[in-house]
Formats: structure tokens, sequence, C-alpha cells
């Protein structure tokens, strides 16, 4: 009975995707894969139960993971992997574009370099003349905070790549994508300084969770830019 759920559901999900699956039937369908010989219905609600929601069970710590009845490591290093496999897939798939056109561009880019972190991290995305592309930088996680990143580590980052721009880019893990009074005196900063090295400070985006605030977009940051 069982094998004949899980065929069901597979060739469901190859027919169709993920549309109209409930998130259980998701997360049933990922626990096949390393639990072979078991019913995961059951499991997968648990985990949802446990956690709260789809979303909450990757987020999860892999040692809160393993305290559930029936996870083993296998199967929490699965869960663990799914967040950040799909940024490292919409990073590379990002990649691919040839330029940074937008605000959302460049959004979207980040958003997914973000995805599964969960210390404040700050980054750089630095873009060549042509405006593509050429590296996004981790310059701090964790223990520094904005105010603490120096001109210096920017500087550095910007010549390496041979940027004509950046954009400067840091998460509010927990919190909101709005930026601090301390974040737009370290944006004033960070332009002045990359302006003696005649490259240009495009933006600074915050992120939060799966939501990105532009700087440079809103009326009352954008004369930082100027």
């Amino acid at each position: 009975m069982h094998d004949g759920h899980r065929q069901r559901l597979k060739q469901r999900f190859l027919d169709s995707g993920l549309a109209g699956f409930p998130d259980h039937n998701i997360l049933e369908l990922l626990l096949f894969y390393t639990i072979p010989r078991r019913d995961t219905n059951e499991l997968a609600h648990t985990l949802i139960n446990t956690f709260g929601s789809l979303s909450a069970v990757f987020d999860a710590s892999f040692e809160d993971l393993i305290k559930v009845d029936g996870i083993g490591e296998n199967t929490a290093s699965l869960i663990k992997m799914i967040p950040p496999l799909y940024g490292k897939y919409m990073e590379d798939k990002l990649s691919k574009c040839t330029e940074i056109t937008s605000t959302e561009d460049a959004g979207k880019y980040l958003v997914a370099k973000y995805i599964g972190v969960k210390n404040e991290t700050v980054m750089l995305l630095c873009i060549d003349n042509k405006g593509c592309v050429i590296n996004c930088d981790t310059l701090s996680e964790g223990s520094l905070t904005m105010t603490e990143i120096a001109g210096r580590k920017v500087v550095e980052t910007a010549l390496k790549n041979n940027a004509t721009s950046v954009i400067l880019s840091h998460n509010h893990p927990g919190g909101l994508a709005v930026p601090s009074s301390a974040d737009v005196d370290v944006t004033r900063s960070m332009r002045a300084v990359l302006k003696s090295i005649d490259v240009k400070l495009r933006d600074h985006i915050i992120i939060a969770n799966d939501e990105y605030f532009s700087m440079a977009d809103s009326p009352k940051f954008s004369l930082v830019f100027m």
C-alpha cells in the first residue's frame, strides 16, 4: 500500500510539479528519499505540527530536528540542505543574467544569496562597466555589525573584483527590511570612500526573509547616493 502511494505521489509531482500539493505532502515526498520503508505521511504531519509550518521545518536547527521521533541524522541533513540548495540554484540561475539593470534585478539576486542565512551578514555585489555581476563577496558574518565594517575592506573588495559600481547589502534576521540610522550613516560613509577610488555605490539593499528594501529607490534615503 505504501509503495503504491509513494509511486502515485512521485508521478503526480513529475506530471504537474508541486502545484496543489498540501504542505505535508511536499514534506512527505522529500522524506521518501531517506526513509525508504516507513509511512512518512504521519511523520510529515508531526514535523509541521512541531515547528508550525513547512518553512519553519526547513528553518529548524539540526539539533531540534533530530529530537523529533523518527528523524535521524540523514533525514535532518537532507531537510537542512534544502534552503541553501535553493539559494545556490537561484544564485547560479541569476548569475547567467547579463546585467543588473534594475533594483528588482538586484533585489532578486540578493534575496537568493541570503536564503538560509541566520546571522547578520554584510555583502558587496560587484558590477562591471556593462552592468554585469562580477562577484558577490561576504564582508562579514555574525560578529561584525554594519557600523563596524571598515571602509578599507569595502575598497579592497571592489578593487579585487575590478568593479566600476557596487551594491552594499545586509540582512535583518527576524526583523524588518527597514534601514536604521546606523545603516544610513554607514551608507554615507561607504559612498564617500568608494567615490575616492572612482567606484559608484549604486544602492544599499536591506534583506529580511524574502523581502528587500532599496535605499536608493526610497525618497527618504535617495539623497545619500547623490
